[in-house]
């Protein structure tokens, strides 16, 4: 019998096309439901929510079934309760399919655990699976094949001299339905180690410490590494501690977290421990300095030993966190040419006021969707949340929208993004601050009939609305050459920096915009706040250190990371650099550089190719000779990094990645010899920058269930499993799963 207490994630790709098959076109279709489904209220779907599944019809591979499925799937909807909803709704071919499917879920059971284990030892990994019947084991060594290891049980002799962990996976299979179990590494130590000298022996001492953890001094943004390792018989179990609290998840003998915020300062310690015995490890202090996204030297601290007192009435924020998104080249409308410029200027400012900002540019509707999603996952009580909007925009009935570059000629709100709507989510989390800056006009949009029904906002006095125009009115572009500016941020990039409450600020910059003679009388700044405190943006943060917040600061840390630079050897003898640089959260520059080249190669270039169709790929825009060819005006904020002599390429869209996979195409020719010879090399770097965010819709043959059972609904891609080994991935072979 199956589990039907698995979640719908847990189905595979080919069922789910299946029902979706079904389900988009019948009569007692997707619709229905999600109609029966809503009976009970946390599976209830918005009209907001419907409305975006059935715009999955006008995408060439889309499902509004799936998309369905995937809301049911992210409020934690069983296979049981789906079972229910297509019993009431009389689709009995759609519960046959679902009953079929359920009996063939293959689920890991026993799950393979890590251990530190003396040398000589005999280890033993488990795994076991329930499934249908034939279901078959083989054990896995990083990318490997362990020989003849295709039982539930894995011996392996330690014999060997001790070197680095050895990562273990099983792969268990029925046919083509597979499932992958946890990573569980190896680790053995010399047993006539220093601390072992003394004739330890562990099933009679139980546990001991070796290595302890130690104290570090690390600048935000840096990688943190705690490492305690025991030894005993059976074998030991660690979980992290900061400030004598545990740390959710951090049950191995490394703690790493890859891009550091002031939420990790503290004290940490590791309990370590098996069946009989218990021991501790030192306290050790993290010290974190600010500035995540801010470049320059280390942190150091102040002169003195504390820091300076702060006046009893400073206001604080637990952490500041802004979206800037910037829309010009719109499909069936007007292309703008300032958001570009605005974004990146905003952008600069606000990072020096320590605000971690993601900035991106030419937005779809559900990419906006998402990003917004995201923004609001990184806020949570006390955070100033700060949203700026460039772009086409329209305002109906006191409610205001932005129009994301894939909107029809003739939109209504179905296609675009409220900002109320917006709001009403901000501050469900409790928000210290909610400022929205609206770069666009607010003309009324006359295809667009329909009244708003948002329901009333809460009294949070915290709000703070700095519109660049008046209601019925246009925001404008000042077109200096290549650069172009609006009016708002003309003006507001002169007084961003200045500690005055946000109100104030905002006044000085519209008496500003009132002194500009051509646009007099036709914009003018129009601020909306019921703002109570003094707040600024200027001040300070002080951390409420919790783990759940760190995990999401991290999470947009991580979006902001460039692959790193790398050199690709040629068959030839050639050399080529690989370089990389960000314009924006979503566009980045890719060079490529000839390093070496032996002596009778006279000439030589290498050249990008086969880039991935998703990306918006200008073919103008690739291999040029100069940083200015690319033709983005912003190129001296990112060329001065870049050495010379290279091959630019501008990829832009970088949201609606799957995965940055490419071709280095060497073209060179021998002296004396007229034609070129040509070598190709594949190139993959994995999801760089905001690609780590699945902002864009995902294609469902690239997605795993929980336990890798394939699932177009699963919550996490295979990529993405986990940036440290304890998490379901090996360092040594990330993206192995698929093996």
């Amino acid at each position: 019998m199956g589990d039907w207490s698995l979640p719908i994630g847990s189905l595979g790709e080919e069922v789910v096309a299946q029902l979706c098959e079904l389900l988009d076109t019948a009569s007692r279709g997707w619709r229905k439901l999600a109609e029966v489904a809503g009976a009970e209220k946390r599976f209830r779907c918005s009209e907001e929510e419907l409305e975006m599944c059935s715009l999955k019809v006008l995408e060439p591979l889309g499902s509004p079934t799936q998309c369905l499925l995937q809301l049911l799937a992210e409020r934690e909807c069983t296979l049981r309760y789906l079972r229910g909803c297509l019993h009431r709704m009389g689709h009995v071919q759609a519960c046959q399919l679902l009953s079929s499917a359920v009996h063939n879920v293959i689920r890991i059971t026993v799950q393979p655990e890590s251990q530190v284990v003396a040398e000589g030892t005999r280890v033993t990994l488990t795994c076991w699976a329930t499934g249908p019947p034939g279901l078959a084991y083989q054990w896995f060594c990083g990318k490997q094949e362990v020989p003849g290891a295709t039982a539930p049980e894995l011996v392996i002799d330690t014999a060997a001299p001790p070197g680095p962990p050895q990562w273990y996976i099983c792969r268990v299979s029925c046919g083509a339905a597979f499932a992958f179990s946890r990573w569980a590494h190896i680790q053995v130590e010399r047993s006539g180690s220093p601390e072992s000298a003394s004739g330890y022996c562990p099933s009679m001492a139980g546990l001991r410490i070796l290595q302890q953890p130690r104290p570090c001094r690390l600048a935000e943004g840096d990688p943190l590494v705690l490492e305690c390792r025991a030894l005993g018989n059976p074998p030991p179990q660690y979980q992290w501690f900061r400030n004598r609290r545990p740390v959710e998840g951090a049950r191995a003998p490394r703690l790493q977290v890859q891009m550091v915020t002031t939420a990790e300062r503290g004290t940490y310690s590791c309990r370590v421990f098996n069946l009989f015995h218990e021991v501790w490890s030192q306290e050790v202090d993290v010290e974190i300095g600010p500035r995540l996204f801010a470049s320059g030297a280390p942190w150091q601290d102040r002169d003195g030993d504390s820091p300076e007192p702060s006046s009893p009435d400073q206001l604080y924020a637990t952490d500041k966190v802004a979206l800037l998104v910037g829309n010009m080249h719109y499909t069936h409308h007007k292309h703008l040419r300032a958001p570009m410029v605005d974004v990146h200027a905003l952008g600069a400012l606000l990072r020096q006021l320590d605000f971690k900002v993601v900035s991106l540019l030419d937005l779809r509707r559900d990419e906006m969707q998402m990003a917004v999603d995201e923004f609001l996952l990184l806020l949570d009580k006390g955070v100033y949340g700060l949203l700026y909007y460039a772009g086409h925009g329209y305002e109906n009935f006191g409610t205001s929208f932005m129009v994301p570059i894939d909107a029809p000629g003739s939109y209504t709100s179905a296609h675009c993004l409220c900002v109320q709507r917006v709001l009403q989510r901000m501050q469900q989390r409790r928000t210290g601050l909610n400022i929205f800056l609206l770069d666009m006009c607010r003309k009324r949009n006359l295809n667009d009939d329909v009244i708003p029904q948002l329901g009333a906002l809460e009294v949070t006095a915290n709000i703070v609305f700095g519109y660049a125009t008046c209601a019925d009115a246009e925001a404008y572009e000042l077109n200096q050459g290549e650069l172009s500016n609006g009016v708002f941020v003309t003006f507001l990039k002169r007084w961003l920096l200045e500690d005055e409450k946000i109100t104030v600020l905002l006044d000085k910059v519209a008496e500003d915009m009132g002194t500009l003679e051509l646009t007099r009388g036709r914009q003018a700044l129009e601020l909306r706040s019921n703002l109570s405190e003094r707040r600024a943006l200027t001040d300070p943060i002080r951390s409420s250190g919790r783990a759940e917040t760190s995990a999401r600061n991290l999470q947009w840390a991580k979006a902001h990371v460039l692959p790193e630079s790398r050199h690709l050897h040629f068959d030839c003898g050639v050399t080529v650099q690989l370089g990389f640089a960000a314009e924006f959260s979503n566009i980045m520059i890719i060079y490529t550089r000839v390093l070496a080249a032996p002596g009778d190669v006279t000439e030589c270039v290498a050249k990008l190719t086969d880039l991935p169709e998703e990306l918006d790929v200008d073919l103008k825009c690739t291999n040029r000779e100069s940083p200015e060819e690319l033709g983005s005006p912003l190129v001296p904020t990112w060329s001065v990094t870049c050495p010379s002599c290279c091959l630019y390429s501008r990829l832009c869209g970088l949201q609606r990645l799957r995965e940055l996979a490419f071709t280095v195409c060497l073209q060179y020719r021998y002296r004396g010899v007229a034609d070129f010879v040509e070598e190709r090399r594949a190139v993959s770097v994995g999801r760089p920058l905001i690609a780590k965010l699945n902002l864009s819709p995902r294609d469902p043959s690239t997605l795993l269930a929980a336990e890798g059972s394939g699932s177009p609904l699963s919550a996490s891609p295979p990529s993405s499993w986990g940036n440290s080994p304890e998490e379901n991935l090996s360092p040594e072979v990330p993206g192995s799963h698929g093996v």
